[in-house]
């Protein structure tokens, strides 16, 4: 159950990322999806059955994107939902 909760999670944390991706200046986006795909597709490997370290990597997920975000003077509460997700 704990598993299947935290890889939900995930999912719904990269999904919320790619839209806020979109918020970013156009020429940005290609680099940043990429970058944002990447970064998912190698921590999959981390074991599902750690819960702590699931939610480090949200954790991180929101900080990052909050870094990126504010790099381009895109409003933190466009983050909102990603924060809901990845901080409980």
């Amino acid at each position: 159950m704990l598993f299947r909760r935290e890889m939900k999670a995930a999912l719904r944390a990269y999904g919320e990322v790619l839209r806020l991706v979109n918020r970013l200046p156009k020429d940005t986006r290609p680099y940043y999806a990429k970058y944002a795909r990447e970064n998912f597709v190698n921590y999959r490997e981390v074991d599902p059955n750690d819960s702590d370290s699931l939610r480090e990597l949200l954790n991180r997920t929101y900080t990052h994107s909050l870094w990126v975000l504010n790099k381009y003077s895109v409003d933190e509460e466009a983050a909102d939902k990603l924060k809901q997700i990845c901080c409980g």
